[in-house]
């Protein structure tokens, strides 16, 4: 059974429209989806569905592939560890985000069915997955650098929340990934792109994991890409911080410009079906962003020169960002281009997340409160944002001293006029 839904919600109760949005009747509004009963390794009956096809075509065949690759998982007996985790994937790809759905797959295919997957799922050990772990840590990334232990963790959490499953369905007594001590990942600090970091790059090649450029290396970079066709992007995250999947999922609807703000309330990402538009990383990263004259007015101008390009196929919720054909953009694009100016720029090399970085680096350096810096990347906590910034520009440093000197100096000079004057001085 396929179906044709979007996510237009009733401008009153906040609720989903469903089949009774009368934009439905425009065959490129939403997306198809398809719901299909089938056998769980348990011997139950469920009912799954996936959606984000652009065609009822699209999603038969989705329904019709899904149905061949669960016919021949077990009901009871026998299951190996490989056919449980491809079940657990199609169950839970309706219930988590698209990226992490990617992830995951990504990690049961490269990591866990090589290792595990012949493994009877209840006679899988702690003994078997202490093993897959050590042999995963002696491989290498494509780069020849060693599998990092946040690495490690993420595959260690695939793997647990597979294994949670069959706990709950009352398959196992017990998860035999819980528990496992790893190497502890170590949490890495964005560092300023100071002039002798970046003269040993430029004569050994060395450079941070995580750098940003001073204020000075920012204001070059944006002055090389002024004629860039995404210019009012790169500008809008080295400033305000936005991640890509957020700026490639801004609408001109999420302009205001009465109020001067952008709201973040979609990002897109790239799935197996394409691009699909799904709400922001976390509840704290659907946010209000305020911009400064200056942005607005850049923003204005980019959206004249879209409806010049567009014409009468502009629309409000068209995306900020578009190919010259009007089609959205690539998340994973905005890196690759993003890369590509940074190296014919001959600025020493960042990556496009770490623009983000350094906008929160240079709002502290302005003199912007923690909570503001918090509130304007969209973290949960404060925590977050005080444990990744540590590291802010040199004059904030620079700043700090000077007060603190002024302060003690101011004090002491006080001090000595109260005593040539014969005042004693306190304790």
């Amino acid at each position: 059974m396929v179906h044709r839904r979007c996510g237009c919600a009733d401008a009153v109760t906040g609720k989903r429209l469903g089949n009774r949005c009368a934009r439905l009747a425009d065959p490129a509004h939403g997306s198809w989806y398809f719901a299909v009963q089938v056998t769980d390794v348990s011997g139950r009956r469920q009912r799954l569905r996936r959606g984000g096809f652009p065609t009822a075509e699209a999603a038969q065949q989705a329904a019709r592939d899904l149905a061949q690759a669960l016919e021949a998982a077990p009901v009871t007996g026998y299951c190996a560890v490989a056919q449980w985790l491809r079940y657990w994937l199609s169950v839970v790809e309706q219930r988590i985000r698209p990226t992490t759905y990617k992830a995951y797959r990504d990690r049961v295919r490269l990591f866990l069915i090589p290792h595990l997957g012949l493994i009877p799922f209840r006679q899988l050990s702690r003994r078997h997955v202490v093993r897959m772990f050590t042999a995963v840590a002696r491989r290498h990334t494509r780069y020849g650098k060693p599998i990092s232990a946040a690495t490690l963790e993420r595959i260690r959490a695939t793997l647990r929340a597979a294994l949670n499953e069959t706990v709950r369905e009352d398959l196992i007594r017990d998860n035999p990934a819980r528990g496992l001590r790893l190497p502890s990942p170590r949490h890495v600090h964005p560092v300023v792109w100071t002039p002798r970091r970046v003269a040993a790059w430029r004569r050994t090649g060395e450079r941070p994991a995580v750098a940003v450029w001073t204020v000075e290396q920012l204001a070059a970079f944006l002055a090389f890409v002024r004629d860039d066709r995404l210019f009012a992007l790169w500008w809008l995250i080295a400033l305000r911080g936005l991640r890509r999947a957020e700026v490639a999922g801004l609408r001109w609807i999420d302009l205001d410009t009465d109020r001067r703000e952008l709201t973040i309330a979609c990002q897109l990402v790239h799935t197996d079906h394409g691009l699909f538009p799904c709400p922001p990383k976390s509840a704290s990263s659907q946010r209000g962003i305020a911009l400064d004259l200056d942005t607005l007015r850049l923003l204005r101008r980019y959206e004249r020169v879209q409806r010049g390009e567009l014409g009468t196929d502009w629309s409000p919720s068209a995306p900020v960002s578009t190919r010259e054909n009007g089609e959205a953009i690539d998340p994973d694009y905005l890196s690759y281009r993003f890369h590509k100016l940074v190296l014919a720029s001959g600025l020493p090399p960042v990556r496009l997340h770490d623009l983000r970085h350094g906008a929160a680096t240079l709002a502290l350096a302005a003199g912007a409160d923690l909570r503001v810096v918090q509130g304007l990347l969209g973290h949960a906590g404060i925590v977050l944002t005080a444990d990744t910034y540590t590291s802010v520009l040199p004059q904030l440093y620079h700043d700090s001293a000077r007060a603190t000197a002024q302060m003690v100096l101011k004090a002491a000079r006080k001090t000595a006029r109260r005593v040539r004057k014969g005042h004693t001085v306190e304790a």
